[in-house]
């Protein structure tokens, strides 16, 4: 809309990684060069860290372009993986003769073959996993198992993980140190300080065909700095809607104004303040709370219970998705929570409530939101799923604890969840947080759509083999 306005050949800023604008400022330059060589070197698993939007993506693409021709590139974009899902997605990357029936000794005795001809010709594989701190921990072992195929000299499958601050988060529990000890090379990609800002944006503008001075100052350049939080993803957004905001005005600078208007449609910097209004909605629900408690409860005890008349007893709800967790200190240790599921008349939900209920909240969920993937029990196991949601339910809001049925590989499983985020770093802030027992089986985030794809391919499944109706 602006190109012909500012005299451009294409957009400057958009968000999907385009390498023929790779900026080797803020040392992502230097980064560059340094996986070329570790890589080229068999350092076997490397790592690169960087918030969402710090570039992570156009670093990856970038070396699958500068890599030498020697080195074959395979690409895992999804996290979500089981361990013999990821021998099988690498081994159909590099075209091996095996079927999804495979065994696992069967699918790694046709990997260490093709690697070790490969090998043989002086020709390297590596692995890019992305968003790896989505992983399950039990298939980042089986990649700290592949490390293992090596010759006396060398490895002879590299791998570089990209993910976001939570993957060190994970590679500090004590069941996977011994992934973290053969992790030989860590790069983390900072955000862009304000001067690099400024050298970016117009490295941008040039690079699609602007020939003025400077469209941005670097006055601009620190309020851009200052509302993206030096994010390149989040850079190039505001400054795309900046440059809008100056065509319909009919100018050609760009003002103050224009990155505010930007910043505000792109609702940038709101999360900062969840922060305080999470902490009072937290207090105000502990105050009332207690309140509630100190003026119910002698008159609950005071009485012959009734099962039909007594109110069914529970804490208010709090506004915010990831704090329906029973963290708060003072609330912990007060034993409100406690006396709340004690004094609970209604009977638990049965599995199959839980299931509709399921139903019942993906059909009015948004694709995009996330939750949390708490643990994934055998179908058969009923027993174990009902003292599973027993027990979390102890520590979690139980109303937003949901549960289906999914089809892995063939085996038949109660998937459960934990309640719904409209962000990725309120799902992420949340999962920090669960208790240690529940952090035991390795939760990691779904997004809604993700979890509608699981339930539509199970009931497919389903239909090609019976004539029941769907699940």
């Amino acid at each position: 809309m602006y190109l012909e306005h500012f005299g451009l050949q294409r957009q400057p800023f958009k968000i999907t990684p385009d390498t023929s604008m790779f900026y080797t400022g803020n040392k992502r330059g230097a980064a560059l060069e340094a996986l070329k060589y570790a890589i080229l070197s068999g350092e076997g698993i490397i790592k690169v860290v960087g918030e969402v939007g710090a570039g992570k993506t156009m670093l990856c693409r970038m070396l699958e372009i500068e890599l030498d021709k020697t080195v074959e590139v395979v690409y895992i974009a999804n996290p979500s993986l089981s361990p013999e899902n990821i021998l099988h997605v690498i081994a159909f990357e590099l075209k091996l003769n095996i079927t999804s029936d495979s065994s696992k000794l069967e699918v790694m005795q046709a990997l260490q073959t093709y690697l070790l001809d490969k090998h043989a010709h002086n020709k390297q594989v590596v692995v890019f996993v992305e968003e790896a701190q989505s992983m399950p921990i039990e298939t980042l072992e089986e990649i700290r198992l592949l490390s293992n195929l090596e010759t006396n000299d060398n490895k002879l499958l590299q791998m570089v993980l990209f993910g976001q601050p939570e993957l060190d988060d994970t590679l500090r529990q004590p069941s996977i140190r011994q992934l973290k000890e053969r992790i030989t090379q860590n790069f983390y990609l900072e955000p862009f300080p304000a001067a690099d800002v400024y050298e970016y944006l117009n490295f941008r503008m040039r690079a699609v065909g602007y020939r003025g001075p400077d469209l941005f100052s670097q006055k601009t350049a620190n309020n851009i700095e200052r509302k993206s939080s030096g994010l390149t993803r989040r850079i190039n957004i505001l400054a795309d809607k900046a440059l809008l905001a100056a065509f319909s005005d009919g100018g050609h600078n760009i003002e103050s104004r224009h990155i505010s208007l930007a910043a505000k449609d792109s609702d940038f910097g709101q999360e900062q303040k969840w922060q305080p209004a999470i902490k009072i909605i937290t207090t105000i629900a502990i105050i009332i709370t207690s309140v509630w408690i100190g003026t119910l409860l002698p008159s609950l005890f005071s009485a012959e219970p009734n099962v039909e008349t007594t109110p069914a007893l529970s804490a208010p709800s709090v506004l915010i998705p990831s704090q329906n967790i029973a963290s708060e200190p003072d609330l912990a240790q007060s034993g409100v929570a406690t006396e709340a599921a004690t004094l609970e008349n209604a009977i638990p939900p049965s599995i199959e409530q839980r299931i509709q209920q399921t139903h019942e909240w993906l059909d009015t969920a948004t694709d995009s939101d996330f939750t949390i993937q708490l643990i994934l029990l055998d179908l058969w196991a009923k027993d174990e799923v009902k003292n599973y949601l027993q027990q979390a339910s102890q520590s979690l809001d139980s109303n937003r604890l949901f549960i289906y049925q999914a089809s892995i590989r063939g085996r038949m499983v109660y998937s459960v969840l934990y309640n719904e985020y409209p962000e990725r770093s309120l799902a992420t802030q949340q999962l920090k947080i669960l208790p240690d027992k529940i952090r035991q089986n390795a939760p990691y985030l779904r997004t809604i759509k993700g979890i509608r794809a699981d339930i539509r391919k199970t009931n497919l499944q389903h239909k090609l083999h019976t004539n029941e109706a769907p699940l």
